[in-house]
């Protein structure tokens, strides 16, 4: 996360957690007020109590934004400095740090103090942008994210990348209810066989839906457009193939990841899903595994739907399989 002074990012999240269209609205109560959300049993107490600490604060959306930010590990520490469970930059934990537990000590590595700290934390940026037009709940997140300063200087989510996966992410976590089912081997050899047919197809940035091969839209970072051209980018690939087997993901692999189940090294099957990103907020690239370290995926516009080895990208982020929840596509 960021200050709302400071301009350094927090760390993302790990392996084990889970992860370019404007952010999808939500209202603001519609992430609930109980707690539905799988979360380590030594911090559910803390997370029920501590997500009721203002209105634009749930335990759902705090549990989310803890699964983002640092996976539930309370000693991890990101490349620039933020720290423990709720990855909190040094200068913002002096100024917002709390003694959750009355012990005396403000220790940012305890997350009896970092959890109700980082809900307070969120209750003080959401103040800070209540004036600013839009989704209260996102723009609470995007400022905890990018700093406030940057949500009232833009009237609401920044155009930053990573602010807008960090929102769509955290929400699609936050929405889930905890009794999700991975998808069946059968289900996951669907996708497979389904992903195979479409071997050839052309890339269109943007294309590809439930349906199949669609055009796409304007304009990927390099500047092509899949306006003229019908085919599947690497998430329209990935939806299509599990809408054949039933399971319904959203749009964008930033989401498809929140909205998965993590799969740890050793327990990975031929049909789940291959993320690449330096975060679960910078996931920009997704494709279907297959086995023998292969996967099926749409790489970049001026290719096609082909084979590719998992390590064709450097900065493979994990591996999560879809769950059976009603997603929708955005």
């Amino acid at each position: 996360m960021k200050s709302t002074t400071a301009v350094a990012v927090g760390a993302g999240a790990t392996v084990a957690v889970v992860v370019a269209a404007l952010v999808q609205a939500t209202t603001d109560d519609s992430l609930g007020t109980a707690l539905t959300m799988a979360v380590p049993a030594a911090y559910k107490t803390l997370i029920e109590d501590a997500g009721n600490t203002c209105p634009e604060v749930s335990p759902n959306l705090l549990a989310a934004l803890l699964t983002q930010e640092s996976g539930f590990d309370p000693k991890v520490k990101s490349d620039v400095g933020a720290q423990g469970i709720a990855q909190f930059m040094p200068s913002t934990w002096e100024t917002h740090g709390i003694d959750g537990n009355g012990d005396g000590k403000r220790d940012v590595w305890d997350p009896e103090d970092a959890i109700p700290s980082s809900a307070k934390y969120l209750c003080a940026i959401a103040e800070d942008v209540k004036d600013v037009p839009g989704n209260k709940q996102n723009n609470m997140l995007a400022a905890y994210n990018a700093g406030s300063g940057a949500v009232q200087k833009y009237g609401g989510v920044p155009p930053y990348q990573e602010t807008q996966n960090y929102v769509r992410s955290i929400n699609a976590l936050a929405k889930q209810g905890g009794g999700e089912k991975a998808a069946t081997t059968d289900q996951a050899a669907t996708a497979v066989n389904a992903a195979q047919d479409m071997i050839g197809q052309p890339y269109s940035w943007g294309g590809g839906n439930a349906n199949g091969p669609s055009t796409g839209i304007c304009c990927s970072p390099n500047g092509r457009s899949g306006e003229t051209i019908t085919g599947f980018d690497c998430s329209g690939l990935t939806l299509y193939a599990y809408a054949k087997a039933g399971i319904t993901l959203p749009r964008t692999a930033a989401e498809q990841y929140a909205s998965s189940e993590p799969v740890k090294p050793g327990q990975v099957k031929p049909g789940d899903l291959v993320f690449y990103g330096s975060s679960a907020a910078s996931i920009h690239h997704v494709g279907i595994y297959i086995g023998g370290g292969w996967m099926i995926e749409a790489p970049r516009p001026g290719t096609q739907v082909r084979y590719a080895p998992l390590d064709t990208m450097s900065d493979l982020f994990g591996v999560a399989r879809p769950t059976s929840n009603n997603h929708k596509e955005i």
